[in-house]
């Protein structure tokens, strides 16, 4: 394996410094926050620049060092919270992290548990010390001695919170991801709703779910591989914002990198990232086609509102409506209710069921009743990147998002973004890891 180097030592020593009634500080390089994919790639490479990692004997007196923290209990960033039904063989496909290769010997493992234990190795064979489980609440702009410009990252432990550190960093990557911050969209009625609502982010099991019909909202791959287990135990309604973009070809290395320069293009003009699904659409897999011939995978365009026992369409000038009166996983079963072992077809647009086929001929609308009656209301809408704690460095631009050159943030030669826009799969998050940490050695002259 091939380990980085190890810095020189410096001629003088850092150590930890605590004002007379604040918290302890502690000189650093470069913070790196979370320690997902993106942050464990940053750190490898900040790692072979000859930057220390804290923790490592002698870190005190290297000539230059990092830290990564990390809230999670545990290694394996976002991986460790996603429910067991996610396999390897389903999950996106994790790619490996630079200089140690993924080797899952039993595709049937749930991701929860392959991904968190690979990056657990990783950690230990490069040396990383990652701190855990410590949240930063603020990333601020602060002089250096010398004038030298920095920032301050404040941080608390999850479990102590009375524990407070201040770390005064030269630089910092952020890699904060997106999972702990869920979207759920503001919409009529959702405060009345006496059923059970949920986000993607708190699914556990389809079993959890079987009491009641289900209502999923959203039209990328987590609703999509949702909707199929879930239809394995109780019955399903699926609605989007707009037609399910099915796509009829491999996602090819070129189909990727057009994705990439399509995010890319939007978060160097400041605006808010696109999801990877909008820009690639959703693939035809031999399960999806299976899924929409059983009418599990048929939309339908978004309710009008929520009320106390379901979600209502109201009748717009699209004709997008269902019949009044029909009610779907009511009593009895009615018009349009795919059943829970996949039985009966979603109603297509001329009134009779639609069969699966290639892209072409399953896009658009399905059709169903005006009221559906729910047990559950499970919003898989995605998620936001976690960017709170940077909102005191001002970052946001008149767009809404933040202006992008690369991972660096426009105007910000010492601050990283890693694990945003185009870098949010696993391969961008490994090529963002090695170009912040070549921009900032660049930056930091070392």
């Amino acid at each position: 394996m091939d380990h980085p180097p190890v810095a020189t030592a410096a001629s003088g020593g850092r150590r930890a410094r605590r004002g007379p009634r604040g918290p302890r500080t502690v000189d650093v390089d470069v913070v790196v926050i979370g320690a997902g994919q993106a942050g464990l790639s940053t750190a490898y490479h900040l790692h072979r620049t000859g930057l220390v990692p804290v923790g490592t004997a002698g870190w005190e007196s290297a000539r230059g060092t990092f830290v990564v923290l990390d809230a999670g209990p545990r290694p394996g960033g976002a991986w460790q919270h996603r429910w067991h039904s996610l396999t390897m063989a389903d999950a996106h496909r994790v790619h490996d992290l630079p200089g140690m290769p993924l080797t899952v010997a039993d595709p049937s493992e749930p991701a929860a548990d392959a991904v968190p234990y690979y990056f657990a190795q990783y950690e230990e064979a490069f040396g990383l010390n990652v701190q855990r489980p410590v949240a930063v609440t603020r990333v601020e702009r602060a002089p250096r001695p010398d004038d030298d410009p920095g920032y301050l990252v404040t941080t608390r432990h999850v479990e102590h919170t009375d524990e407070v550190v201040v770390w005064s960093a030269r630089g910092v990557v952020n890699a904060s991801g997106t999972w702990g911050k869920p979207f759920w969209p503001a919409y009529p009625g959702r405060a009345v709703f006496r059923g059970r609502q949920l986000h993607t982010r708190d699914f556990r099991s389809a079993a959890d779910l079987s009491d009641g019909h289900v209502v999923v909202v959203g039209g990328g791959t987590s609703a999509v591989q949702l909707l199929l287990q879930i239809a394995q135990v109780t019955t399903t309604t699926w609605v989007t914002r707009r037609p399910p973009s099915w796509v009829d070809e491999e996602l090819t290395p070129e189909l990727g990198r057009d994705a990439v320069a399509r995010v890319d293009e939007r978060v160097r003009a400041g605006l808010p990232p696109q999801s990877v699904v909008s820009v690639t659409g959703l693939p035809l897999t031999p399960a999806y086609r299976d899924g929409i011939e059983r009418g599990v995978l048929r939309a339908r365009p978004m309710f009008t509102r929520i009320v106390p026992d379901g979600v209502v369409w109201e009748p717009s000038g699209d004709g997008v409506r269902g019949d009044v009166g029909d009610v779907v996983g009511g009593e009895g079963g009615a018009v349009g209710q795919v059943g829970a072992a996949g039985e009966g077809r979603a109603v297509g647009e001329g009134g009779a069921a639609d069969e699966g086929g290639a892209a072409g001929e399953v896009g658009g609308w399905a059709d169903g009743p005006s009221v559906v009656d729910a047990r559950t209301i499970l919003w898989a809408t995605g998620f936001r990147a976690s960017l709170d704690h940077l909102a005191p460095l001002g970052l946001r631009s008149p767009g809404g998002g933040i202006a992008m050159d690369g991972t660096q943030v426009v105007g910000e030669p010492r601050l990283q973004l890693v694990g945003y826009g185009p870098a949010a799969s696993t391969i961008g998050a490994n090529r963002a890891g090695r170009e912040a940490a070549r921009r900032l050695r660049r930056a930091l002259g070392w």
